[in-house]
């Protein structure tokens, strides 16, 4: 029945600082309805999973983490630097992939993640 996910929405304090962000950090291109849309390529996956309350995953002042999947976490990383964007949690690998945590202006943490 499910096709994919349709959008995701949430309110911001800052709505020009919180675009101006997303567009240069994860070069995210924000149109003028302030929103965009992200069409999956090949290989791209989106996972859609809960967490307990108390799950320590990510904060639990936190209700909802974004996850972006990315090509190349290492490139990732170094684009990351050069604009001065620090990391809020060191590269990390698995049986899953490797992720690292960024934080936007809000302080929401968000998970950068390579396949």
């Amino acid at each position: 029945m499910i096709k994919g996910f349709g959008g995701i929405f949430w309110r911001t304090k800052n709505l020009e600082v919180t675009k101006k962000w997303y567009s240069e950090v994860l070069q995210i291109e924000i149109e003028n309805w302030n929103g965009t849309v992200i069409k999956p390529q090949s290989g791209n996956e989106t996972i859609f999973s809960f967490f307990a309350d108390n799950d320590s995953y990510f904060p639990t002042e936190q209700q909802v983490m974004l996850n972006f999947q990315v090509d190349n976490l290492d490139e990732t990383i170094k684009h990351l630097e050069r604009i001065g964007v620090p990391l809020a949690k060191k590269k990390e690998s698995s049986e899953f992939g490797k992720f690292i945590w960024i934080e936007d202006p809000e302080g929401r943490l968000i998970e950068l993640w390579e396949k």
